[in-house]
């Protein structure tokens, strides 16, 4: 059964209240901040590597040892788990002096989907 004009008009309201009131979830969050796949790997790396100087300050009488190896799993886990800035910093200002960049604008991923949304419902 259609939709009378009014119940359409409600819904078209409701979702882009819903759409505008997500993109401000999302833009809140993160701010472009995201998980470095090599840190994670780097990360588990020194997490492997101190737990097995943990392990053999343990068995050895040495307490520095251990002590060395927690502080590189410590690191090892903030390394893999720290959030990066961007594009990352030195290849993306090589990339950038090597070829013409568009500049970047301030709006979040969710307020240009908003914006096509709306282009997309006004061209019906």
């Amino acid at each position: 059964m259609p939709l009378s004009e009014q119940e359409q008009r409600l819904l078209d309201e409701m979702e882009r209240h819903l759409m505008r009131n997500d993109a401000d979830v999302v833009s809140a969050r993160g701010g472009g901040r995201s998980l470095s796949y090599r840190n994670i790997v780097l990360g588990t790396v020194l997490v492997l590597i101190g737990l097995g100087g943990l392990i053999a300050g343990v068995s050895v009488p040495l307490v520095i040892v251990g002590v060395i190896g927690f502080v590189v799993m410590l690191g090892g886990v903030i390394l893999a788990v720290t959030p990066t800035r961007g594009a990352g910093g030195a290849t993306a200002a090589a990339a950038g002096s090597s070829r013409e960049r568009k500049p970047k604008t301030s709006s979040s991923f969710m307020d240009r989907m908003n914006d096509r949304w709306d282009r997309r419902q006004g061209e019906r």
